[in-house]
């Protein structure tokens, strides 16, 4: 039997030398990223119980739900957190970072990247020259952006990236990444609380002294969704990711052309920070609109968002023009509007 239809086959230090290797392509980094064993969820609390401790003030920028969890973890971790937060139909600017790094003083910074939730995009390299001006860590909850946006983690001096793969990369959601810099591993193994011999513990999984190439294949690697987030950077590679990052701006760029013509407007209040892996949708108390469960990928919105926002969920194998103008229809349907002349948006947008 062909040892990748199986499970039990463990995966060699060569396959996971190619995963890494695929890793650190992917984000324009020479080192290899540590590989997490389970949904990126768990490669996001880990940074957080790494970097957290007393004495440390932590500016955590807070654009949808999952900064909002982030600070919770640094604070338990017994952090400072310093919170700067913008209400969810916009992202964060450089002057309102700039301004919060001047007041509070942190030794680090943490935000997301893309905000698949709100369908906003902070700005992520303004942010990162911010941060190297000021000498700060840097945190970025990347879990969604890679594959839909740029992401240089060498040029950009990211210090702790954490990615995932069940979005722009259309591969699996059980495996994951956290890209640590030489600065990174220094400030996690400066600080006494982080953790060791625990799920959470980064420092057991650091590659090597030099932080060149893995030692060992780590315990606990969901063999299968390695294999298989293999592949999918394999096609990543194949198509290339500029024109993937390329696929999903066109896939964004013909949504908005889409639910203008409907006579819908964006969540997002810029038009200059939209999300390319999620188009928003402001309700505006219109009663066609609440959906209570996802058709196709258009999607109700979130937690506290429900009945403010509906989703359309183009990243993936979703970020074609074929996805979008279904979504269009979809809208059509729930307004009881005649889809052609948005789809034709839609098609126009896509240069077709």
């Amino acid at each position: 039997m062909n040892q990748e239809h199986t499970g039990f086959i463990p995966l060699s230090l060569s396959e996971y030398g190619t995963l890494t290797a695929q890793l650190s392509s992917l984000l324009d980094t020479k080192y290899p990223p540590v590989i997490i064993p389970g949904e990126a969820i768990l490669g996001i609390e880990a940074v957080a119980a790494g970097i957290a401790a007393p004495g440390r003030t932590i500016l955590n920028v807070v654009t949808g739900p999952y900064g909002n969890l982030f600070g919770q973890w640094l604070e338990r971790g017994g952090a400072t957190v310093a919170e700067v937060r913008v209400s969810f139909d916009e992202v964060i600017t450089a002057d309102e970072v700039a301004a919060a790094i001047e007041q509070f003083q942190p030794v680090a910074i943490s935000f997301v990247q893309a905000e698949v939730v709100t369908g906003g995009s902070n700005p992520a390299e303004e942010i990162f020259k911010l941060a190297r001006k000021h000498n700060l860590i840097t945190v970025t909850d990347s879990v969604s952006a890679v594959g839909g946006e740029a992401l240089l983690a060498d040029d950009w001096e990211v210090d702790f990236a954490v990615i995932g793969a069940q979005k722009a990369l259309a591969g699996p959601n059980g495996v994951s990444a956290v890209s640590i810099s030489p600065r990174g591993w220094q400030f996690l193994e400066s600080n006494e609380r982080a953790p060791r011999n625990s799920i959470l513990s980064l420092l057991d999984l650091q590659p090597s002294p030099d932080g060149t190439a893995p030692l060992r294949v780590p315990p606990n690697i969901p063999v299968l969704e390695a294999r298989a987030l293999i592949r999918a950077l394999a096609r990543i590679e194949e198509e290339g990711l500029a024109q993937v990052i390329r696929r999903h701006e066109l896939a964004a760029a013909s949504a908005i052309a889409g639910i203008t013509a409907l006579g819908l407007q964006p969540w997002q209040k810029d038009s200059r920070h939209y999300s390319t892996l999620t188009t928003t949708v402001r309700i505006n108390g219109e009663q066609k609109l609440k959906i209570k469960q996802a058709v196709g990928i258009v999607a109700p919105g979130d937690g506290e968002l429900f009945g403010q926002l509906l989703r359309i969920n183009h990243f993936g194998v979703n970020a074609s023009r074929t996805s979008v103008e279904t979504a269009i229809q979809t809208l059509a349907e729930l307004l009881q509007q005649d889809p052609e002349q948005a789809v034709q948006a839609v098609r126009q947008a896509w240069g077709e």
